[in-house]
């Protein structure tokens, strides 16, 4: 499927539940609907304030548990990057709000390899177009994101050799980056041999604009 301009609004895919995107599940709808209001901007922000602070980054504090699909997520309260945006994605669509996935690909700690595939997310906002935003959470120092559409402020700059922030959104995450979570056992296990995904082929996404304008945290990215 040709990629759609990334500043038209997204075809339905957008708005699709999924395996992991499992937003019909009882738990998500009862959070979405108290998350939401008459204004989807606000509805969107409250979404992303929600997931940010009070999902546990599994790194930042420390937890074993793995956690993929946006349901379980939830239920265990913690999760990597990737799988807090599982959990963001499901409650925009379940405000039938659209909203899909952006990728990074960043060392794990420093300039040196290895590599580790960031999850974050965009939003598409009716004043604003699509709006990219990272709910990773705040509890690392260094990192204060905030939802502020018309101004990103990701978590991580791509500063070293093989990193990079890849242009489009998607409309599902990575299947390569889903079929490593599910081998994923512990997150000790992801320390040692963390996930390096690849983009799929050829898939349903929008493409960034040039001169989009990113401003990510002044830190060093360890351990995203």
């Amino acid at each position: 499927m040709k990629p759609a301009k990334f500043d038209t609004q997204p075809s339905q895919h957008f708005l699709m539940k999924s395996a992991t995107v499992d937003y019909a599940h009882a738990d998500i709808r009862k959070l979405a609907s108290a998350l939401s209001s008459d204004d989807s901007t606000a509805t969107a922000r409250r979404c992303f304030e929600w997931v940010r602070d009070h999902i546990a980054h599994s790194m930042d504090f420390h937890r074993e548990e793995v956690t993929c699909v946006a349901s379980n997520v939830l239920q265990q309260g913690t999760g990597l990057c990737t799988a807090k945006s599982h959990l963001l994605v499901a409650l925009w669509r379940a405000n039938q709000i659209p909203a899909g996935f952006c990728y990074q690909r960043l060392t794990l700690d420093g300039p040196n390899p290895p590599y580790c595939t960031h999850g974050f997310t965009a939003v598409w906002l009716d004043d604003w177009g699509w709006y990219r935003c990272d709910a990773r959470g705040n509890s690392k120092p260094g990192i204060h994101c905030e939802f502020t559409p018309g101004q990103e402020n990701l978590a991580y700059p791509t500063m070293y050799n093989g990193e990079r922030t890849y242009p489009e959104v998607w409309a599902e995450p990575w299947p390569d980056l889903l079929a490593a979570m599910e081998n994923l056992q512990n997150i000790s296990q992801y320390r040692r041999q963390p996930i390096d995904a690849c983009p799929p082929a050829a898939d349903l996404c929008v493409n960034e604009p040039t001169g989009m304008n990113i401003q990510s945290a002044e830190t060093d990215h360890v351990l995203p």
